[in-house]
């Protein structure tokens, strides 16, 4: 058998918890090299996850290994040009949310991957959750009959990342929104097939990063703070419908965090994690649909798609076009809160 040779950019957690980690159980799967631009970083993490090869430079790498394959996992400034170089070099590949920084840069990704009849994905990894594909099954056959409303919720009450760039805007690109709220809207424009998104509105805060220093997800420097702390915003559909979004690194609320997604239709109503559909019948809750537990193998199966897919097989990944459409939406929803005005996409 003729292994897929793989390469991966960045050595952070998520290279070395998800991409590394799936891509151990496939003999499909050739791992040769990882890079990172400190040599003492990427030595140790090439070591210490049994990669043979490391380097400091993707040009170099590309020339040395000529991988089929390319996981990027570094920060969300660096997307666009590392993806954009694996695609040049005729990679498949995988890239961690969110797409880009722009709508412009993820456009032009997917012009590039088209150009060089390349995969590009997006790690969106909950709308592989065995509870999407279970209601999206239930949507697409009526049982909600018109969804007119959606509640798109990820938010914590102080989770604010304590390692990372998560707070620099110049790197991230923003806040929760671009963080957390992206994974939970893809994974609801991917149960209601994407909609034609027709405007957006928004306002974002900035209220407890810049007054706290720790929380459940360690510490952080508040003068250094540069991203919001909670957005909250409308996104209205082509019809008349409309997805309502909440998400926060700190929020004063009840619940350490919630990560999921409502819908409302005018036969049922809907909630995804666990997919568990309801409606009412002379005042009384009637379940139609009651999973006990939501699928916690998401990232596994989003990994195992991409590889599929990369082998030949015709399964569902979150493409470059899906990926595009999502960061038009986060960008006009930031351009929206900062503006204090309404975005027609």
């Amino acid at each position: 058998m003729t292994k897929k040779k793989v390469a991966i950019i960045g050595a952070g957690q998520v290279a070395e918890k998800v991409h590394i980690s799936y891509y151990r159980t496939r003999e499909e799967i050739d791992l040769v090299a990882a890079v990172s631009p400190n040599f003492e970083r990427v030595k140790a993490f090439a070591e210490r996850n049994g990669i043979p090869n490391y380097y400091t430079n993707e040009d170099d790498m590309y020339i040395a290994e000529k991988p089929d394959i390319v996981s990027i996992c570094t920060p969300n400034k660096f997307h666009y040009e590392n993806v954009i170089k694996a695609l040049e070099n005729g990679c498949d590949v995988i890239c961690e949310k969110p797409p880009a920084i722009s709508a412009e840069e993820a456009h032009e990704m997917k012009r590039v991957a088209e150009k060089n009849n390349c995969l590009l994905t997006y790690d969106f990894h909950h709308r592989f959750a065995d509870d999407v594909k279970i209601l999206k099954e239930k949507v697409l056959d009526g049982v909600l009959g018109d969804i007119y409303v959606v509640k798109v919720k990820a938010l914590r009450r102080c989770g604010i990342p304590g390692w990372g760039t998560f707070t620099n805007k110049e790197v991230q690109g923003g806040g929760p929104l671009i963080d957390l709220g992206i994974h939970m809207l893809d994974a609801a424009l991917h149960v209601m097939d994407f909609p034609k998104v027709e405007s957006v509105t928004a306002k974002m805060f900035q209220k407890i990063g810049t007054k706290k220093s720790y929380g459940t997800l360690g510490e952080w420097n508040p003068d250094k703070f540069g991203v919001e702390d909670s957005l909250f915003g409308f996104i209205e559909l082509e019809g008349g419908r409309l997805i309502q979004i909440e998400t926060s690194f700190a929020l004063n609320m009840k619940e350490t965090s919630i990560m999921n997604v409502e819908f409302y239709g005018d036969q049922a109503g809907a909630t995804l994690f666990p997919a568990q559909i309801y409606k009412d019948e002379k005042g009384e809750l009637v379940s139609l649909l009651n999973r006990e537990e939501a699928d916690p193998e998401r990232h596994q199966k989003s990994m195992a798609a991409f590889v599929d897919k990369c082998l030949g097989e015709d399964v569902m990944v979150a493409n470059a076009e899906q990926g595009y459409i999502i960061q038009k939406i986060v960008e006009a929803l930031y351009q929206s809160a900062e503006k204090g005005e309404r975005i027609s996409l």
